[in-house]
């Protein structure tokens, strides 16, 4: 299959991507949508928009007629923002040097949209008919959690399929568990006094410095054989009304990243463990939750990750390492709320993502193109027969 795979195709589709401007924050994804659409309509898609604030586009687009096995491609269209002083290269030129296609979203993951894309391409030029329906999710908002769009997706009932493939950057291991997040603010209290007679106040500056040397890195009594360890970052501190003025209060912002089978609760009492533990009887705080997401899993003995692996096979000659991932995708709507076996599988590293002089290699691309070719060609009533024996995410 690797050889009806073309490298300029592929190529050319991943900048037509890179080009469209799609930072989140602030959001904004018609345009990436859009041409998204122009890459997808010579396959004879039909498609839908979903649009639950203006400009925040999620594009579902399907190819088939309906009444076949049905495999879900999502991937999401938003950017992390670029700082430009740290890049040597346009991040929206899509440069192509060195063997690598340069630019935000090559890995994260506009490149994996695009060989995805390609495959479907790739088998048109075997002479390989596709025995299944496709419908790609290409969705906003991933980036921030997805609120509005694979989590829209889902609650909208637009996420109905037998399997889905998330082409996440994973240099093509096949991940099939992740961390669920939890982004909390602990807000502290103190009492004003005047600065020149600090012990007659109660700083909630001080008070919250002891919040986050109990939370931050902290170790945690449970483990996962795939995701390892709960983990807890103090990432954003802020308080006080000036140097003048002991601070009556203190913002700390949590990043805690929890097991599967956590629940929202689950995820606030660990870190409100962690803060129960300081002995200060003037340490007084609220919780509020942010964002939570929850982890999700699929079972390494599930038949879709055998279907993956046999596809990687095809293409690589060797099965690829299954893994977990310390971070969230929308793979974890499509577990968790559809009830669908979901493997994230993708070009690129994630050590490329989200960094200047982000890149992907063309390589990785076509590979990629090829093992999606390879499993959208076995997916046929039999290979969904044998998902149904194993239940639905599980």
């Amino acid at each position: 299959m690797r050889d009806h795979v073309s490298s300029d195709s592929v190529v050319s589709m991943t900048q037509a991507l890179v080009a469209t401007d799609s930072r989140n924050p602030p959001g904004g994804e018609r345009s990436a949508a859009d041409v998204a659409r122009q890459l997808l309509e010579p396959l004879g898609c039909t498609f839908e928009e979903v649009e639950p604030e203006p400009g925040r586009v999620s594009l579902v687009a399907r190819l088939g007629e309906g009444g076949r096995p049905t495999l879900i491609v999502n991937g999401h269209l938003d950017v992390v923002p670029v700082s430009p002083d740290g890049w040597t290269r346009d991040p929206f030129g899509g440069a192509v040097a060195d063997g690598r296609v340069w630019g935000r979203g090559t890995a994260d993951m506009k490149g994996g949209i695009a060989a995805a894309i390609e495959a479907v391409l790739a088998l048109g030029r075997a002479g390989r008919p596709l025995p299944c329906d496709l419908v790609f999710h290409l969705v906003a908002d991933e980036e921030q959690g997805g609120r509005l769009g694979t989590n829209v997706l889902a609650a909208s009932g637009h996420i109905v399929g037998d399997a889905c493939l998330v082409p996440e950057p994973t240099s093509l291991a096949v991940c099939v568990a992740e961390r669920g997040i939890l982004t909390l603010e602990v807000l502290v209290h103190g009492r004003a006094a005047h600065a020149s007679e600090p012990r007659r106040g109660v700083s909630a500056i001080e008070k919250a410095a002891k919040v986050v040397l109990a939370v931050h890195a902290a170790d945690f009594d449970r483990s996962h054989p795939l995701l390892g360890s709960p983990s807890a970052n103090a990432g954003l501190i802020a308080g006080g009304s000036g140097s003048n003025v002991v601070a009556d209060r203190c913002l700390v912002t949590v990043d805690h990243r929890a097991l599967p089978g956590q629940t929202e609760s689950d995820a606030v009492d660990d870190v409100r463990r962690l803060i129960e533990r300081i002995d200060d009887p003037d340490l007084r705080y609220e919780l509020r939750t942010v964002v939570f997401g929850e982890a999700s899993e699929l079972a390494v003995g599930h038949p879709w990750v055998a279907q993956v692996q046999g596809a990687i096979s095809a293409v690589r000659g060797a099965q690829a390492p299954v893994v977990g991932m310390t971070f969230a995708t929308d793979a974890r709507f499509v577990r968790n709320q559809a009830g669908i076996p979901a493997v994230v599988c993708g070009p690129g590293g994630i050590e490329q993502a989200h960094i200047d002089d982000e890149f992907v290699e063309v390589g990785a691309l076509l590979d990629a193109a090829a093992v999606y070719a390879e499993l959208m060609a076995g997916f046929d009533e039999q290979a969904v027969a044998l998902l149904q024996t194993s239940g639905r995410a599980r």
